[in-house]
């Protein structure tokens, strides 16, 4: 992967050409990758369904009930914007597919006001009160 000044420089390009997602969407999706990698425990290529469901499960952990806000924000509001923001990494050189790999693949994996809100549940520690 390039380092961070090549990254900006390739992201400005990007943003150039598809202004559909802000600069942070990208930032995002890219530690989203690490964090289910780290999760999943493993050195392979995960599926855009995987990645989908770990770019779900990281936007809970920084965002917590928000996290949709925070996508719309930057744009992004069905996982298909995931796919379309990792193909673009992908034809700018900063994130790698396979053969078989699709945008589609990022098609209809979950609906945002179900994962993000319906489904949201504040945990609380009962052993502290």
């Amino acid at each position: 992967m390039p380092d961070d000044i090549d990254a900006e420089v390739i992201l400005d390009e990007i943003l150039l050409h598809d202004d559909r997602y802000a600069r942070q969407a990208y930032y995002f999706i890219m530690e989203a990758l690490k964090h289910t990698l780290q999760n999943l425990q493993v050195h392979r290529h995960v599926t855009g369904q995987e990645l989908s469901l770990g770019i779900r499960d990281y936007a809970i952990q920084q965002f917590g009930m928000i996290a949709r806000l925070v996508f719309e924000q930057w744009g992004i509001t069905r996982t298909r914007d995931f796919g379309e923001i990792v193909f673009n990494l992908v034809t700018a050189g900063l994130m790698r597919k396979t053969d078989e790999d699709s945008v589609d693949d990022f098609n209809d994996v979950y609906d945002f006001e179900k994962e993000f809100e319906t489904n949201y549940r504040i945990e609380v520690d009962k052993s502290s009160l």
